[in-house]
């Protein structure tokens, strides 16, 4: 079948800003040239009916039907698209389209991408314009109420903002943010994605545990200084002076004095990596982002096995100038700031180490390499 269509929708890496978007921290993020590919046309008799290229199965469903609840597959992401726009405007047409991700899902937002898409295209279908601010919102909403991963807008920001060769930084309590050119002083580089062979979902892993003991870190910052108290959902790290995080780091419970030291020290790095990143010192930048790393395995607590492994691999390796776990850094990839003419060698090295250690993973580790991109778009 032909479609009308064609949405790109990037995935994203942070390399700096790790696990702090959901307490209104700062962060910063790329977009790069691989991601999802969206073909659709508008449906008239308002009907959705989608096929991937990723998953099997088909999904099939009246635009116009109340949301029903999660059906446990990857149609789950068109169903939470509509509820989040159905929210603001009437949705009269449907679409028929055709979806398909190019990188293993883990670590790069595809969800997050998959949103994106599908809220441009039901938009689009029923002549709704929308600000990228607004695409950015919705989906993320969608993600949160309907997926139920209580993330920030880092991800849906990142797909929707980035330009490529440059740098976006946002700030999540105000949405303000910025998109910084590479400094004509900062050598080349490209990103480095090394998968791990894992894939997961957030939903089911840790990361909503996390979310939470960061709220209660900042409630116990709080009531142990006889300060006013909301409800969890409306407590964020972010609204918590650091000076009263050092007055009360010892004698709260210390899993919760380690997520809020990560969210300290990841506002810290941030600050410096935007100073790097304009002045060109990708060394400084890179060495920020490996630092982000540590206090994620150390004070956040999280990365499996694999992902330690890869990690304390590239980290050693000529050409390889920073990096992190990506996504929730549960199982899923990291990533790194890499020289493009050591590519090789890092590929041949990181590999033969990492199945020196998990040879189960042969078949399923993978290394690619990618440059920035700008953010999801129509494509002509």
């Amino acid at each position: 079948m032909e479609y009308k269509y064609h949405i790109f929708s990037p995935y994203r890496v942070c390399p700096l800003g790790a696990h702090v978007d959901h307490q209104h921290g700062l962060v910063t993020g790329f977009a790069f040239d691989k991601g999802v590919d969206f073909w659709f046309s508008p449906a008239y008799d308002g009907m959705v009916r989608l096929r991937s290229l990723t998953f099997s199965g088909e999904v099939q469903f009246p635009i116009s039907d109340p949301v029903r609840i999660k059906q446990g597959n990857w149609g789950d992401y068109a169903r939470g698209a509509k509820y989040a726009l159905s929210k603001r405007f009437v949705l009269r047409r449907g679409i028929v389209g055709e979806i398909k991700g190019s990188l293993p899902v883990g670590g790069l937002s595809s969800s997050a991408a998959v949103l994106v898409a599908y809220v441009m295209a039901l938009a689009y279908a029923n002549d709704i314009e929308l600000t990228k601010m607004e695409v950015i919102r919705i989906a993320s909403e969608a993600e949160r109420e309907y997926i139920g991963l209580n993330n920030g807008i880092l991800d849906q920001a990142s797909i929707v903002l980035s330009e490529k060769n440059s740098l976006l930084f946002l700030d999540t309590a105000s949405q303000e943010y910025r998109v910084i050119k590479k400094s004509t002083r900062m050598p080349e580089f490209h990103l480095g994605i090394f998968f791990s062979g894992l894939t997961r979902s957030l939903v089911s892993s840790d990361y909503n545990l996390r979310v939470a003991e960061c709220k209660t870190a900042a409630w116990n910052m709080l009531a142990y200084n006889n300060q006013s108290l909301q409800t969890l959902d409306k407590t964020f790290l972010r609204d918590v002076p650091r000076e009263l995080y050092e007055h009360t780091r010892e004698r709260m419970p210390q899993r919760f004095a380690r997520r809020a030291e990560h969210f300290y020290s990841e506002y810290r790095r941030v600050r410096k990596g935007v100073t790097a990143w304009e002045t060109g010192n990708i060394k400084l930048f890179g060495e920020l982002s490996c630092q982000s790393c540590e206090s994620s395995i150390h004070n956040y607590e999280c990365g499996s096995p694999e992902l330690i492994a890869i990690y304390n691999i590239m980290r050693q390796l000529d050409g390889v100038w920073g990096g992190r776990f990506s996504g929730a850094g549960f199982k899923g990839a990291c990533i790194a700031l890499v020289e493009p003419d050591k590519e090789e060698y890092i590929r041949r090295e990181l590999t033969n180490e990492y199945l020196r250690q998990f040879p189960e993973y042969e078949t399923t580790f993978e290394v690619h390499f990618c440059s920035t991109d700008d953010g999801a778009r129509f494509v002509e």
